[in-house]
């Protein structure tokens, strides 16, 4: 009898997750009928208890705000990824024990891009300065050869992204939200700001748009990303993030490689759907 496996996703809130969607769709797909994924909803002064409370049959965590940093200080080591930008959102648990933090949306994002032909790219825009924000400066550190122009509504904001960027090895240049027309002249624009907030930018698409990618995924599409596609440009969606990373999740939990893309992106766009 195989032994049985446990992971989950965790947050709070979490009842929106799509990720027991996604890893159990991979788990049918690889065979891994012994596999559970589920969610459970838990915030910082949780996080250390459930984390103690864990048996041997667990295999990992994926985790979700607010929970992305606070797991640091309980890990017994982070990749070099996740340290880049103080946000674990992958937990493995080894044979012997030990807790190791990833972060799989940083290669999520590369991998979604490449996915629709971006390689590389000569300058970027970045519209928001969240903890989103400062994984696609982390991406683009990989595949922009150029500057990234980082769109904030503060000087603070500002501020931190021009950390991320000096951090990072990017440069960053830092303008202001008022000009976030200009944003969407650069041959990629990744938005990380919340729903509804680029929706006043659709008139200002320009008549040959480069890649666009918009990191929500529900409401879908967004007013910016319709009026994109309208134009003929590239766009790669959160659904598209979301499995990418999924992917490396589970091939890090299972040991399973490679895990089944199109079977979690089918998952996930029928879950979509559904809603």
């Amino acid at each position: 009898m195989s032994t049985i496996r446990r992971a989950a996703v965790l947050g709070s809130p979490i009842a929106h997750s799509l990720s027991p969607v996604l890893h159990r769709a991979a788990y049918t797909e690889l065979g891994l009928a012994h596999w559970s994924y589920d969610r459970f909803d838990v915030d910082e002064a949780g996080l250390p208890g459930f984390i103690e409370g864990l048996d041997a049959s667990w295999a990992g965590l994926s985790l979700t705000m607010p929970l992305k940093r606070a797991i640091i200080p309980l890990l017994d080591s982070v990749s070099g990824t996740a340290s880049s930008v103080e946000a674990v959102n992958t937990v493995v648990f080894t044979e012997d024990g030990r807790r190791v933090g990833d972060n799989t949306d940083i290669p999520g994002m590369i991998a979604a891009l490449r996915e629709r032909g971006v390689e590389k790219t000569d300058s970027a825009a970045v519209l928001g300065a969240g903890a989103t924000a400062s994984s696609a400066l982390a991406a683009l550190s990989e595949i922009c050869t150029g500057p990234v122009t980082a769109y904030v509504r503060s000087r603070g904001r500002g501020d931190e992204m021009r950390g991320w960027g000096e951090r990072l090895g990017v440069d960053v240049r830092i303008a202001d939200w008022a000009d976030a027309e200009q944003a969407l002249r650069a041959p990629l624009v990744i938005a990380t700001t919340p729903a509804g907030t680029t929706d006043a930018l659709t008139g200002a698409v320009p008549a040959a748009p480069g890649t666009l990618f918009d990191v929500l995924y529900e409401p879908w599409p967004t007013g910016l990303a319709a009026a994109w596609s309208a134009r003929g440009g590239a766009v790669v969606g959160g659904l598209d993030l979301l499995v990418h990373q999924a992917v490396l999740q589970v091939e890090r939990m299972t040991g399973c490689s490679p895990a089944p893309l199109a079977a979690i992106r089918q998952a996930g766009e029928a879950a979509l759907a559904a809603r």
